[in-house]
């Protein structure tokens, strides 16, 4: 009997790979400097990331499914911050490698509580030490490093960069090494299994969360509700959901001021991310009490798991 999973040529591998990790240790970033394009959104606010996105890396005969996760977090006050937690802990769910994001020197219980959860994972783990271009002292990772392996068994600790794309080649060779021998679940030049909607959804949100990080709580969701092409150009129109009237005032700005700057500023990603011309039309709405109810998330689409 023909096994469908097994290639016709002996090289050819595919499998998944859970990118893993508290809150802003750079996951997102790893990801977009691996596939050399922007897919994850980012930003300096913790827990930017909500879902799951996967980035399809496909190199010859190998073809890695990266999987960007939400930041396992300690608290679960709000069914946001549940949905978030579940997103990630079922990315870890038979997966074939699991990349496990720590900041160049600062470990906290929220690794301790990751790393407890990767104790059940079956797939190998390696662990990619962030940020360490930030080190003051070059000669204090080594130490670092020695007292990170004593935490478990380690298939690799590879130091790295994701902002500025340092040591990022051994990662991908670590994991292009590890995965299975399989026919690729994707064509060669897919790099996402998200639709445009979600990214142009996804690109709103982020310049909202890049513009108002200190002023406003993680209470925004972004509904895309036309996408559409006509001719050359491509016309979007996305609403903005908050909880409170005076985060609206916040996010529309004086005369509209901070929504055109969010406008703009989304339109030149999108006009890179989908090669057209963007006419971008942004809302604002309030929608109380939407981060803390499952059935507000579930209409949103947050209903994956």
């Amino acid at each position: 009997m023909i096994d469908p999973t097994q290639p016709d040529n002996p090289d050819s591998r595919c499998g998944f790979v859970a990118i893993v990790g508290r809150p802003n240790v750079g996951k997102s970033t790893l990801l977009n400097h691996i596939l050399g394009q922007k897919l994850s959104i980012t930003s300096r606010k913790p827990q930017t990331t909500r879902h799951q996105v996967l980035g399809i890396k496909t190199r010859g005969d190998v073809q890695a499914i990266y999987v960007d996760t939400p930041g396992m977090h300690e608290d679960e006050p709000r069914a946001l911050n549940r949905y978030m937690n579940r997103a990630a802990s079922s990315a870890l769910v038979d997966v074939d490698v699991v990349v496990f994001v720590v900041d160049q020197n600062h470990w906290t219980t929220a690794d301790d509580m990751v790393l407890q959860k990767l104790e059940q994972v079956k797939a190998p783990v390696i662990l990619a030490v962030n940020k360490v271009d930030k080190l003051a002292k070059r000669e204090a990772l080594l130490p670092h490093l020695e007292s990170l392996a004593q935490k478990r068994e380690f298939t690799e600790i590879i130091p790295l960069s994701a902002l500025r794309g340092q040591n990022l080649a051994p990662l991908e060779e670590a994991v292009d090494r590890l995965l299975p021998v399989s026919v690729h679940f994707y064509p060669d030049d897919q790099i996402t299994d998200r639709s445009q909607r979600f990214l142009g959804a996804e690109i709103v949100r982020e310049k909202i969360t890049r513009q108002l990080g200190a002023e406003l709580p993680y209470s925004v969701a972004v509904e895309i509700e036309e996408f559409k092409q006509e001719g050359k150009t491509l016309h979007i129109a996305a609403l903005i959901l908050v909880e409170r009237e005076g985060q609206k005032k916040i996010i529309i700005g004086d005369k509209g001021e901070r929504i055109r700057q969010i406008g703009q500023d989304a339109r030149i990603d999108m006009e890179k991310l989908f090669d057209s011309k963007v006419m971008l039309r942004l809302w604002v709405k309030v929608k109380k009490g939407w981060a803390d109810s499952d059935r507000a998330l579930k209409s949103l689409g947050m209903n994956d798991f």
